[in-house]
């Protein structure tokens, strides 16, 4: 079709149901259509066309429509406002990872306090895994439909009331009750985990962007830190004092209710969708329909047609899936070798995930630096690979300071993959929602780290620590080949790239005319400005 009847089938297809951006050509390396040809299932597809050629095919009528006076500049800023959504998420997330691992890194107390076995303690961090799974689709609909902010009040709100129900459960015959309130806070995090890339993409800029996730990941990372720290400290294992120690849960399980609530209320008075103006290209260039013009199934089935997300979503599973399941098994592993260890048990907890948001920072930034997703997913996969198998064989080697550092180097690469496996999965998978790409990869962690707790804890108790973290090593290896065989295709960094020194045209088909988008009016022809104004 030449470039006339192109634009003439647009002007006249009010309800077509996609975005033409209409690109002239560039002396510069750009983009070529076969790398966006997957978009065509999207919300845009993007087609070169020189822009003389253009003019002169066009009829009167398109001509008159593109004229100067009728043109709306697109502009895209960064607001400061974006730190303060940043702050908000990470701190509230970081509760809800707190209220997550309290139980496991003093299950021996909790077992002790409740009278039932530590597997049955096992079990509250692994309902954090199981509500995800079934809860995740209504989840990511509720974010893609209502947006941001319901469903950043959904996930601090539901961690508050979850967090009071615990205090509610500080007797040894309500294990009931903790058990109820420890599955709100699972159906909290179902709100939570897949935010960071839609945070990041809807708030940060293209040279930004992956660092904010990094650290919207790292306040969730950060409260597994503080839940291994604290818990110990606050709960001491006062044996033959059962009223003593349900005296130090109840202040754990207070402290934790007050904090949420004011999290809460900050979340109520800071969270917003978006932005007034569109932070990136990527962004403005995606229509913002009325909620009944999106198809979230059809989004679902084009993420599922797209084979390096399907390996992505393998791979991000294994590893993170083990990252749960030694976290959630720390303490056994620990006292299983190292009597009276409590405190040290909760200490190398807090090293393994330091380390790791030190590890998630690093990469955030190498990423916003070199754009580099799939050379740096792989590489740090395998140094995880490594990380797990010196963990695995130091164990038991009657020294615990030797555990403490392989901790380190175990956490610093495992737990920095976190954030890789979620911009990485939006780079591919763009334009699709950010928050269904990320709550599928979350799905996928919580699949395998069920199954990855409930072997390995079978294998540390029926045979030894060892056997259970082999059984790790085996898939985190065969994680590293399903990564190296992705296909790198930055779909959202050649989209800013492309447009970063040109002008763009667009003419909207999938939303009405007097639609907005993602920070300015689409008329029948749009260019977008060149520059950042911040």
């Amino acid at each position: 079709m030449v470039a006339g009847e192109l634009v003439q089938e647009h002007l006249r297809l009010d309800n077509a149901s996609e975005i033409d951006i209409k690109t002239p050509v560039h002396n510069r390396a750009v983009p070529t259509g076969d790398q966006y040809s997957d978009l065509t299932n999207g919300a845009a597809h993007l087609t070169e066309l020189d822009s003389k050629a253009l003019e002169q095919e066009m009829p009167p009528d398109e001509k008159q429509a593109m004229l100067p006076g009728d043109e709306k500049c697109i502009e895209t800023k960064l607001f400061w406002r974006r730190f303060a959504v940043l702050a908000v998420f990470s701190l509230y997330s970081l509760v809800n990872a707190f209220q997550w691992i309290q139980y496991s890194s003093i299950t021996n107390i909790f077992a002790h306090f409740y009278n039932v076995s530590r597997d049955k303690i096992d079990w509250l961090s692994i309902v954090y895994m199981v509500a995800y799974v079934p809860l995740i689709f209504p989840a990511t609909w509720l974010l893609d439909k209502k947006g941001l902010k319901l469903t950043a009040l959904m996930g601090a709100g539901l961690n508050c009331v979850g967090a009071w129900v615990k205090c509610a459960s500080v007797r040894p015959d309500l294990f009931g009750v903790t058990v109820t309130a420890q599955i709100i806070c699972s159906v909290a995090q179902v709100f939570i985990l897949g935010l960071p890339s839609r945070i990041a993409s809807v708030w940060f800029g293209p040279k930004e962007v992956s660092t904010a996730c990094a650290t919207a990941v790292l306040g969730n990372q950060l409260g597994t830190a503080i839940g291994f720290l604290l818990p110990p400290v606050l709960v001491p294992n006062t044996v033959e004092d059962k009223e003593l120690m349900g005296h130090n849960i109840s202040v754990m399980f207070y402290g934790t209710a007050v904090v949420s609530t004011a999290l809460f209320i900050l979340t109520v008075i800071v969270m917003e969708d978006r932005p007034p103006l569109p932070p990136s290209q990527a962004q403005a260039v995606l229509p913002d329909c009325a909620p009944e013009d999106y198809s979230y199934r059809q989004s679902i089935i084009n993420l599922f047609k797209n084979k390096p997300f399907i390996l992505l979503l393998i791979s991000y599973g294994i590893m993170t899936g083990s990252f749960y399941s030694v976290s959630t098994l720390l303490n056994q592993m620990i006292m299983a070798c190292y009597e009276n260890q409590e405190l040290n048990a909760g200490r190398i907890g807090l090293t393994l995930v330091v380390a790791g948001m030190v590890g998630s920072i690093i990469c955030g930034l190498w990423l916003d630096h070199t754009k580099t997703y799939k050379m740096t997913t792989l590489i740090v996969y395998i140094l995880s690979f490594i990380g797990m198998v010196l963990f695995s064989f130091t164990l038991n080697l009657n020294s615990i300071y030797l555990v403490f550092f392989t901790a380190g180097v175990l956490g610093f690469f495992m737990t920095g993959y976190l954030p890789l496996g979620f911009e990485f999965g939006v780079e591919i998978t763009y334009p699709e929602s950010e928050g269904t790409s990320s709550g599928l990869l979350n799905a996928f962690a919580q699949i395998f780290g069920i199954l990855f707790t409930l072997i390995q804890g079978k294998l540390t108790t029926d045979y030894t620590p060892l056997a259970g973290n082999l059984f790790l090593c085996v898939w985190i290896f065969l994680g590293i080949f399903l990564t190296a065989l992705i296909k790198s295709e930055l779909k959202r960094n050649n989209v800013n790239m492309g447009i970063d020194s040109k002008t763009l045209q667009a003419v909207t088909t999938k939303c009405l005319s007097d639609k907005p988008t993602n920070g300015a009016k689409m008329e029948t022809s749009v260019s977008f400005s060149q520059e950042t104004s911040l």
